[in-house]
Protein backbone atom coordinates (compact mmCIF):
# COMPACT_ATOMS: atom_id res chain seq x y z
CA UNK A 1 0.00 0.00 0.00
CA UNK A 2 1.51 3.32 -1.03
CA UNK A 3 0.50 5.45 1.92
CA UNK A 4 1.94 8.63 0.38
CA UNK A 5 -0.47 8.56 -2.55
CA UNK A 6 -3.72 7.07 -1.36
CA UNK A 7 -4.93 7.24 2.23
CA UNK A 8 -8.10 5.27 1.49
CA UNK A 9 -8.54 1.78 2.86
CA UNK A 10 -11.47 -0.42 1.88
CA UNK A 11 -12.52 -2.93 4.54
CA UNK A 12 -14.91 -5.64 3.36
CA UNK A 13 -16.71 -7.74 5.96
CA UNK A 14 -17.80 -11.02 4.41
CA UNK A 15 -21.02 -12.70 5.42
CA UNK A 16 -24.63 -13.25 4.46
CA UNK A 17 -27.30 -10.54 4.78
CA UNK A 18 -30.21 -10.72 7.21
CA UNK A 19 -30.87 -11.33 10.90
CA UNK A 20 -30.92 -15.10 10.34
CA UNK A 21 -27.17 -15.13 9.69
CA UNK A 22 -26.07 -12.38 12.08
CA UNK A 23 -24.27 -14.54 14.66
CA UNK A 24 -23.24 -17.41 12.40
CA UNK A 25 -19.57 -18.33 12.03
CA UNK A 26 -19.64 -17.34 8.35
CA UNK A 27 -20.53 -13.76 9.38
CA UNK A 28 -17.59 -12.97 11.63
CA UNK A 29 -16.22 -10.72 8.87
CA UNK A 30 -19.40 -8.65 9.08
CA UNK A 31 -19.10 -8.42 12.87
CA UNK A 32 -15.53 -7.11 12.60
CA UNK A 33 -16.40 -4.63 9.84
CA UNK A 34 -19.39 -3.30 11.81
CA UNK A 35 -17.17 -2.78 14.85
CA UNK A 36 -14.58 -0.93 12.71
CA UNK A 37 -17.36 1.43 11.58
CA UNK A 38 -18.54 1.84 15.17
CA UNK A 39 -15.04 2.81 16.33
CA UNK A 40 -14.92 5.40 13.53
CA UNK A 41 -18.38 6.72 14.48
CA UNK A 42 -19.45 5.93 10.92
CA UNK A 43 -23.00 4.97 9.96
CA UNK A 44 -23.91 2.45 7.28
CA UNK A 45 -25.99 3.49 4.32
CA UNK A 46 -27.38 1.14 1.68
CA UNK A 47 -25.96 1.83 -1.77
CA UNK A 48 -27.72 -0.43 -4.25
CA UNK A 49 -25.44 0.35 -7.18
CA UNK A 50 -22.61 -1.24 -5.19
CA UNK A 51 -24.70 -4.14 -3.80
CA UNK A 52 -23.51 -3.12 -0.33
CA UNK A 53 -24.09 -1.19 2.86
CA UNK A 54 -21.28 1.35 3.17
CA UNK A 55 -19.85 3.43 6.01
CA UNK A 56 -17.01 5.94 5.75
CA UNK A 57 -14.89 7.39 8.51
CA UNK A 58 -11.46 8.82 9.19
CA UNK A 59 -8.95 7.46 11.66
CA UNK A 60 -6.44 9.40 13.75
CA UNK A 61 -3.60 8.36 11.41
CA UNK A 62 -5.27 10.31 8.61
CA UNK A 63 -6.59 7.28 6.78
CA UNK A 64 -10.09 7.26 5.34
CA UNK A 65 -11.82 3.94 5.83
CA UNK A 66 -14.53 2.74 3.47
CA UNK A 67 -16.30 -0.16 5.19
CA UNK A 68 -18.35 -2.42 2.91
CA UNK A 69 -20.90 -5.05 3.87
CA UNK A 70 -21.98 -6.77 0.65
CA UNK A 71 -25.75 -7.25 0.51
CA UNK A 72 -25.35 -10.17 -1.87
CA UNK A 73 -24.97 -13.63 -0.44
CA UNK A 74 -21.45 -14.82 0.36
CA UNK A 75 -20.80 -16.51 -2.98
CA UNK A 76 -21.42 -13.25 -4.88
CA UNK A 77 -19.41 -10.92 -2.62
CA UNK A 78 -17.06 -10.04 -5.47
CA UNK A 79 -19.81 -8.07 -7.23
CA UNK A 80 -19.84 -5.47 -4.45
CA UNK A 81 -16.06 -5.31 -4.11
CA UNK A 82 -15.42 -4.91 -7.84
CA UNK A 83 -18.18 -2.34 -8.34
CA UNK A 84 -16.87 -0.21 -5.47
CA UNK A 85 -13.18 -0.37 -6.32
CA UNK A 86 -13.89 0.35 -10.00
CA UNK A 87 -16.17 3.30 -9.30
CA UNK A 88 -13.78 5.03 -6.90
CA UNK A 89 -10.62 3.88 -8.72
CA UNK A 90 -9.20 2.29 -5.60
CA UNK A 91 -6.36 -0.18 -6.10
CA UNK A 92 -6.57 -3.72 -4.75
CA UNK A 93 -3.51 -2.83 -2.65
CA UNK A 94 -5.88 -0.65 -0.56
CA UNK A 95 -8.25 -3.57 0.12
CA UNK A 96 -8.55 -5.68 3.28
CA UNK A 97 -11.16 -8.46 3.26
CA UNK A 98 -12.23 -9.94 6.60
CA UNK A 99 -13.50 -13.52 6.50
CA UNK A 100 -14.02 -16.61 8.62
CA UNK A 101 -11.45 -19.41 8.45
CA UNK A 102 -12.24 -22.96 9.59
CA UNK A 103 -8.56 -23.97 9.48
CA UNK A 104 -7.74 -21.60 12.35
CA UNK A 105 -8.89 -22.34 15.90
CA UNK A 106 -11.57 -20.07 17.29
CA UNK A 107 -9.94 -16.96 18.75
CA UNK A 108 -6.94 -16.81 16.40
CA UNK A 109 -6.55 -14.57 13.39
CA UNK A 110 -4.08 -14.47 10.52
CA UNK A 111 -3.21 -11.72 8.07
CA UNK A 112 -2.19 -12.48 4.49
CA UNK A 113 -1.24 -10.10 1.67
CA UNK A 114 -2.29 -12.56 -1.00
CA UNK A 115 -3.09 -16.20 -1.52
CA UNK A 116 -5.70 -18.62 -2.67
CA UNK A 117 -9.30 -18.59 -1.51
CA UNK A 118 -8.74 -21.82 0.42
CA UNK A 119 -12.18 -22.94 -0.73
CA UNK A 120 -13.93 -19.95 0.87
CA UNK A 121 -16.82 -18.96 -1.43
CA UNK A 122 -16.65 -15.24 -0.65
CA UNK A 123 -12.92 -15.09 -1.37
CA UNK A 124 -13.43 -17.18 -4.53
CA UNK A 125 -15.96 -14.65 -5.80
CA UNK A 126 -13.67 -11.70 -5.08
CA UNK A 127 -10.70 -13.42 -6.68
CA UNK A 128 -12.71 -14.29 -9.81
CA UNK A 129 -14.12 -10.81 -10.34
CA UNK A 130 -10.97 -8.87 -9.46
CA UNK A 131 -8.88 -11.26 -11.55
CA UNK A 132 -6.20 -11.50 -8.87
CA UNK A 133 -5.28 -13.17 -5.58
CA UNK A 134 -3.20 -10.16 -4.62
CA UNK A 135 -5.31 -8.40 -2.03
CA UNK A 136 -5.01 -8.44 1.75
CA UNK A 137 -7.22 -10.58 3.91
CA UNK A 138 -7.68 -10.93 7.63
CA UNK A 139 -8.81 -14.45 8.44
CA UNK A 140 -10.72 -14.92 11.69
CA UNK A 141 -10.56 -18.45 13.07
CA UNK A 142 -13.87 -20.19 13.73
CA UNK A 143 -12.52 -23.73 14.23
CA UNK A 144 -13.73 -26.85 12.50
CA UNK A 145 -15.78 -29.05 14.82
CA UNK A 146 -17.60 -31.13 12.23
CA UNK A 147 -18.99 -33.80 14.54
CA UNK A 148 -22.10 -34.95 12.71
CA UNK A 149 -22.45 -31.90 10.47
CA UNK A 150 -21.27 -30.79 7.04
CA UNK A 151 -18.85 -27.90 6.66
CA UNK A 152 -21.64 -25.77 5.13
CA UNK A 153 -23.93 -26.44 8.11
CA UNK A 154 -21.10 -25.71 10.53
CA UNK A 155 -20.24 -22.27 9.16
CA UNK A 156 -23.93 -21.35 8.84
CA UNK A 157 -24.61 -22.33 12.45
CA UNK A 158 -24.44 -19.82 15.29
CA UNK A 159 -21.46 -19.76 17.63
CA UNK A 160 -21.59 -22.09 20.63
CA UNK A 161 -22.48 -20.45 23.97
CA UNK A 162 -18.87 -20.82 25.14
CA UNK A 163 -17.68 -19.04 21.96
CA UNK A 164 -20.28 -16.30 22.30
CA UNK A 165 -18.78 -15.42 25.69
CA UNK A 166 -15.44 -14.73 23.99
CA UNK A 167 -16.73 -13.41 20.66
CA UNK A 168 -16.74 -9.73 21.63
CA UNK A 169 -13.07 -9.79 22.62
CA UNK A 170 -12.13 -11.76 19.49
CA UNK A 171 -13.91 -9.26 17.23
CA UNK A 172 -12.10 -6.41 19.03
CA UNK A 173 -8.77 -8.12 18.31
CA UNK A 174 -9.61 -8.06 14.61
CA UNK A 175 -10.58 -4.40 14.75
CA UNK A 176 -7.40 -3.51 16.65
CA UNK A 177 -5.32 -5.27 14.02
CA UNK A 178 -7.00 -3.43 11.14
CA UNK A 179 -6.71 -0.01 12.74
CA UNK A 180 -3.13 -0.57 13.90
CA UNK A 181 -2.14 -1.63 10.39
CA UNK A 182 -2.40 2.02 9.38
CA UNK A 183 0.62 2.77 11.56
CA UNK A 184 2.79 0.73 9.20
CA UNK A 185 2.40 -0.44 5.61
CA UNK A 186 -0.23 -3.18 5.47
CA UNK A 187 2.20 -5.40 3.52
CA UNK A 188 4.59 -5.54 6.47
CA UNK A 189 2.00 -5.77 9.23
CA UNK A 190 2.75 -8.83 11.34
CA UNK A 191 0.80 -11.96 10.51
CA UNK A 192 1.72 -13.47 13.86
CA UNK A 193 -0.74 -11.41 15.91
CA UNK A 194 -2.85 -14.39 16.91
Amino acid sequence: MDQQKDKRIVIVGLGNPGKKYELTRHNIGVLVAKKVASRLNATFKEEKKFHADIAKGAFQTGFEFHVLLPTTYMNESGRAVKAYLDFYRIATSQLIVVSDDVELPFGQHRFRQKGSSGGHNGLKSIEALLGTQEYSRLKMGVGKDLAGVTLADYVLDIFKPSELLLLGDFVEKGVDFILSSTNEPVQTASSSRE
